[in-house]
């Protein structure tokens, strides 16, 4: 017999809050988004591994970026201008168009103050959203929902993670839910073969005395009843929306899928890994461009997929540290510090570089061998957390850190 725990650990539905029973569940059963207005949403994009910012968003107007990786530098001729002096990598090249719309934003240099270069801290301290602070218990974007006004807080999607458990950056007192596939969770009905992860729990239902799963048995089985109405296996996604295979995908499309469904999201994480490229890392071609494909095409596709909804959505994305200015000799790069983030949204100032460039001289980069940081991504997620979501109590969010208002790159109307 299955114990709740494991199965909730191995289902594609993954149900978490404070209490041993999670009643949001039965509240948000069935009409949860009656007279609700369209809410606003923030989606973050976590890259793992830590991403070569400097190859993603190229400083070809730089002399020293090509002087410092002279084997995987991208070539002026393959640069996707956007300013004279930035561009972007050609696998990025479902994002030009969006940059041209000036829908995208990109903020270089940025990243987290933490000098540390190991994966393990540097993400646990993106994902706390107290960098240098090892003991800090639940993720930043989950404690952006504390204070949140007219939130659709019935919901039991209005926090989700697309995966297979909870990621650090949502874990804390605020409910959500972590989904693998939505595809592979029914309960029978007009499914003559129920999945076996429902199989599974309703045995372990069925079969116990304990009041507490029975409980959390119900309420589960009303988030999966939301699901089912919102029809999973006939979801075809909106024209010109066209992902890519992979798990990146496939998140961003059951994302998209639940957001249309008005089943009440606003707070949305999603990650892509393979971004650690100390060997071979490759110029236009190679490891490097590969993930970039998929990293834009499935963005894309998700923007393209949310039509109108998108003017309600802010997508954000992130990577722990960025790589070393110079190549190594192995063809890659090595851990570095600061880096480049994204910024998609409808209410986004796109079409435009921010942040202040450091430079690439020796004297400028950072302990002799990185891309300086100069802004904290604190101050990018502040700026949509307040003023794209409305919750201005950011001391509550980024403990002991100063985001005020005035700090804001204005990255948003």
């Amino acid at each position: 017999m299955p114990t709740r725990r494991i199965f909730l650990r191995n289902s594609a539905l993954a149900v978490v809050g404070t209490a041993a029973v999670p009643s949001f569940l039965t509240r948000a059963a069935f009409g949860v988004t009656e007279n609700a207005a369209r809410p606003k949403r923030l989606v973050v994009i976590f890259q793992r591994g830590a991403a070569d910012g400097l190859n993603i968003v190229v400083p070809h107007g730089e002399p020293q970026y090509y002087a410092m990786r002279p084997s995987i530098n991208i070539p002026k001729k393959s640069v996707l201008d956007l300013n004279g002096f930035f561009g972007l990598h050609p696998s990025l090249a479902p994002f030009h168009p969006l940059w041209q719309q000036r829908h995208l934003a990109i903020v270089h240099a940025a990243g987290s103050p933490d000098s540390t270069r190991s994966h393990f801290d540097a993400q646990d301290f993106m994902e706390s959203g107290t960098p240098g602070v090892k003991i800090t218990e639940d993720g930043w974007l989950n404690r952006s929902l504390h204070s949140l006004p007219a939130a659709p807080k019935n919901s039991p999607f209005r926090a989700i993670a697309l995966g297979p458990s909870l990621p650090r950056i949502l874990s804390g007192a605020e409910p959500a839910v972590a989904m693998n596939n939505i595809d592979d969770f029914s309960l029978g009905g007009k499914n003559p073969k129920p999945s076996r992860a429902a199989t599974a729990f309703e045995a372990m239902y069925d079969h116990s005395s304990d009041s507490v799963l029975h409980t959390t048995g119900e309420e589960t089985f009303d988030a999966v009843k939301m699901l089912k109405a919102a029809d999973p296996g006939k979801y075809s996604p909106a024209p010109g929306a066209n992902y890519p295979k992979g798990r990146f995908g496939d998140s961003l499309r059951q994302l998209a899928q639940l957001i249309k469904a008005n089943l009440g999201v606003q707070i949305a994480f999603a990650d892509i890994s393979g971004w650690d490229h100390h060997v071979n890392e490759g110029a236009t071609e190679g490891q490097l461009a590969n993930v970039l494909s998929d990293f834009s095409q499935s963005l894309a596709a998700f923007w393209t997929d949310l039509g109108d909804l998108g003017e309600d959505t802010v997508i954000v994305t992130m990577s722990e540290f960025g790589r070393t200015a110079r190549e190594n000799g192995n063809r890659g790069t090595d851990h570095g510090h600061a880096n480049v983030m994204f910024i998609l949204g409808g209410p986004v100032k796109g079409g435009k570089v921010y942040g202040r460039w450091p430079g690439l001289d020796q004297s400028q980069l950072y302990e002799g061998r990185d891309l300086a940081l100069t802004t904290d991504f604190r101050q990018v997620i502040g700026e949509a957390i307040a003023m794209h979501l409305g919750n201005r109590n950011l001391a509550q969010v980024f403990p002991a850190y100063d985001n005020q208002p005035t700090r804001f790159l204005k990255l948003l109307a």
